[in-house]
This record gives C-alpha cells, structure tokens and sequence, in this order.
C-alpha cells in the first residue's frame, strides 16, 4: 500500500477547488496553481524512485481488498508519463501568466487547468476501467471550457465538433465498459486481466476490444483524427499547448494499458489491426503537414503523425519496439509542448499563422529561431536529440517482429516531419525580415523562459538518456509481463 499514489491527483484537484473560492484574486491562482503542479513533480520523482527500488506500487482506497475497492497503480510507465506531464505542465502554465490575458484569468482559467491536469494523471494512475472513465470526463469537461475561452466565432465551431466527437466517444466508452463487466463480472484491471486469460480471448473479447480501440483511437487521435487539426489550432497558446502535449497522450496510454494487460491474447487480429490505424495515419498526417502552409495546420498535423508512430512500437510487441514507444512518448510530450507555444508565439508576434505573411523572424528573435531548430530536428530523430533513442527503438522492435511495410512507412513519416519542419522555419524564420520591432503585434515578455525551460529538458533527455535508459527499459518489462501488475494489486 503506498499512499503517495493518490497525491498527484488530489494536489491538483482540491488546489482547483480552492481556487474557485479566490477567483477575483488573479495572483494567488498564479502561486497556488504552480505550487501545486511542482508539488506534483517532485511526487512524480519521487514515486518513480519507489517504483525502481520496489517495483510496482499500489493503493486499495477506503481498505476495500482488490478487486472490490477503487485501485490506484503505479508501474514505471504511468510515472514515466506522470513526471513528463507535470513537466510539461508547470511550463504552459507560467506560459499562460503572459499570455492568456486577465479576462481569460479571471474565467476560472487556473481551477480548470488543475481539473484537467488532476483527471490526466488520474488516468495514468487508476487501475479500474469505471475510474479510467470518470478520469477521462473529468479532464474532458474541463477541456470543454477552455478550448472556448474567448470566445472567438472559430472557436465555437471547432470546440462543437470537439465536444460531440468526444462525447460519442464516451458513449462507446461505457457501452465497452458493460460489455466487458457482463462477460466478466469486474472492472479491476487486474483481474481483467486473469478472467480472460482463464477463459481465453474468444471472437466476442476480441470484437470488445475493438470497440475499445475505436473509443482510444478517436481521443488518441490515432486515423480517427478529423476533429483534432480545427480543434487544436483555436484555442489560446497555453492550452493549445497542453492540449497537443497531453490530451492524445491519455488515449495512447490507455491503448497501451488495454493492449498488453487484457487484450494481448489475439495479437495477430488485434495488434494488425493496431498496425494498420498506425501506418494510415503516419501516412495522412505526413500529406497533411506537407501540404499546407497555415502555421498551426502544420504543428496538428505533426501531432498527427507520432501518434502513428508511437503505435509501431505497441504492434511489435517486442522489448525494443516497447522501449523506443516509451522514449518516443515521453520526448513527444516535451516537443509537442515547445512547438505549439514557439507558434503561438510567432503568431502573437505577427498577427497571422499563414507562412507566406511571414518572414525573417530569427534576426529579432533569434533565441525563439534556434529554439524551434532544435525541436524540429528532435522530432525528426536527429542524434543526439530527444527523439533519436525513440525512433531508432522503435523501428528496430518493428523490423524484429516482421512488420517490415510499417517500419518503412514511419521512416518515410520521418522524411515528411523534416520537409514540413524545415518548411516551416525556412518560411517563418529565415529570408528577408518584414516586420520590425515597432510593425509586430505582439512582444516576447515573459513567453521565451517556458519554452526555454521544456527546451532545457528535452536536449537533457536526449543527451542524458543513458540516466533514464534503467526506468524505460523497466517500463517495457512491465508492460511485456502482466503478471507483475497483477501480483503488486493483489499481494
């Protein structure tokens, strides 16, 4: 039993609801808010320490034994995720104290964001299917009302598209969830987990699973993505940032968790299946971030593709293709972080996302510029950067398990980040500079130190990976061998 499971949900959710009382006082939100998020790092740390030293931790609520009491669970790959989140989390939001206005500030803005901060890290947290749900809705909700925050006549539009996608999303959710518990008599995880593998994944466990997969594959982004290009590019930066870095990340997750502790019995349906969302998307993602010329199109797209690619290393089923999924992952919820917030703060400097009204930029902002260059050649793979370990496992996991068609397909996926990457900071930063300081729109007072921050961790996570190799290659274990979850929820 270890009680520091439930803190990284609870610090962010009883500080939201404390400030909701304070919400006239724009100050006390900003220090209470951050205070809470940091607390939330160093318990990420300090749980994944625990989780090294003594393997996978969990936590019974109210003394009820597994399988009949709410279940927390920790392995080394929800920490993983829990630390990166946090990380990523702590940044946008001292983005948002220069960015998002006081109007936006004094809209519950601060309260919202630790809801959907406290229902992220409940998912990565909780080890029954019902909570996976109630975890789900709650930063749902929460995402509801901030990707409408001002209110623009765009952002209504797109936000409706968001909110009905997601809701029949959630309707699939709890018909899969009463499927499964009528076949099986319980949620746990776990025990998920044990009913099947006695009974054997049959044609009915498998259809299951499949609309399981839809449910994740639409909040992942994985083919299913028409809502997410329009729905990612309205909102304010900070939260266009959070929502890019974490949002479909919850989806991946819960593919991963779903995939390789319940339904790992049939992977030769269920994990080809898998395979093919993956390399369709990688494909359309790639088109769509090659084709256009829109800013923000360019960076949904991309968010598009390694979503696709994170997939790969799942449908290999293999140690490596696992690692490299995790490395990739993790590096993704950084990048994805710095390049939405550089564009947002391109835009607020020019007035526009189109590529063709904008030029020159790095000769007055040449700390942003080679920001943004060392985030695109980290997405791309580039070594040592972040994203190098994560692709190079990745593919060599698909090439061990025979999948040779999908391990092309993300090396050509990786062609087109770079030509859409370098596209982009060829258009927006290099040339003839055409605005000048007096012309732009906007300033870079207090924008540049979060983006600076996540850059600082993402050269540290490519260039110190051997420090974290230990925790990923542990992670990969876990998730390869169910019975170490089952054992740590029912010991």
């Amino acid at each position: 039993m270890n009680n520091l499971l439930i803190a990284p949900i609870i610090t962010p959710l009883l500080t939201g609801m404390v400030l909701i009382v304070f919400q006239k006082n724009v100050m006390l939100q900003r220090i209470l808010s951050l205070v809470a998020l940091v607390a939330t790092i160093v318990i990420s740390v300090l749980l994944m320490n625990q989780i090294r030293d003594g393997g996978i931790q969990s936590l019974q609520l109210g003394g009820w034994e597994a399988p009949y009491g709410i279940s927390l669970v920790g392995d080394m790959f929800s920490a993983l995720l829990l630390l990166a989140a946090s990380i990523v989390s702590v940044c946008c939001l001292i983005y948002a104290f220069s960015s998002i206005g006081r109007k936006q500030e004094k809209l519950y803005f601060y309260p919202l964001f630790l809801f959907l901060i406290a229902g992220v890290n409940g998912s990565f947290l909780t080890g029954d299917l019902f909570n996976l749900y109630v975890c789900f809705e709650l930063f749902l909700v929460a995402s509801y009302v901030l990707i409408t925050l001002g209110g623009a006549k765009r952002q209504l539009r797109e936000s409706l598209k968001y909110i009905f996608t997601n809701i029949i999303a959630s309707a699939f959710f709890l018909i899969g969830v009463a499927y499964l518990y009528s076949m099986t008599g319980t949620l746990n995880l776990a025990q998920l987990s044990i009913r099947i593998a006695e009974v054997g994944q049959d044609g009915l466990i498998t259809t299951v699973s499949i609309v399981f997969l839809i449910v994740f594959a639409m909040k992942a982004g994985l083919l299913l993505f028409f809502w997410l290009p329009g729905s990612y590019s309205v909102p304010p930066t900070a939260i266009a940032a959070i929502f890019a870095a974490l949002l479909t990340k919850v989806g991946i997750y819960a593919i991963f968790r779903m995939f390789t502790l319940i339904f790992y019995h049939e992977p030769q349906i269920t994990h080809l299946f898998i395979g093919i969302l993956a390399a369709i998307t990688m494909i359309l993602g790639g088109l769509g971030a090659s084709g256009f010329s829109d800013l923000r199109k360019i960076l949904t797209y991309n968010v598009i593709i390694s979503v696709g690619f994170i997939m790969a290393g799942l449908v290999s089923f293999t140690s490596a293709g696992l690692t490299g999924s995790i490395y990739y992952l993790i590096h993704d919820i950084l990048i994805k972080a710095i390049v939405f917030m550089i564009g947002g703060t391109i835009v607020h400097l020019t007035g526009t996302s189109n590529l063709k009204n904008i030029s020159g930029l790095i000769r007055l902002h040449p700390q942003l510029g080679w920001m943004f260059f060392i985030a695109a050649l980290s997405m791309v793979g580039i070594p040592p950067l972040s994203g190098f370990l994560g692709k190079v496992f990745t593919t060599q996991g698909v090439f061990e398990a025979g999948y040779y068609w999908l391990g092309v397909i993300g090396l050509v996926a990786s062609l087109l980040i770079l030509y859409s990457m370098i596209k982009l900071f060829m258009n927006a930063f290099w040339g003839e500079t055409i605005l000048s300081v007096e012309e732009e729109k906007g300033t870079t007072k207090g924008l540049l130190f979060p983006i600076a921050l996540l850059t600082l961790a993402s050269v540290a996570l490519g260039f110190g990976a051997e420090a974290i190799t230990g925790y990923v290659a542990q992670a990969a274990e876990e998730l390869l061998n169910p019975n170490l979850y089952i054992q740590a929820v029912f010991e």
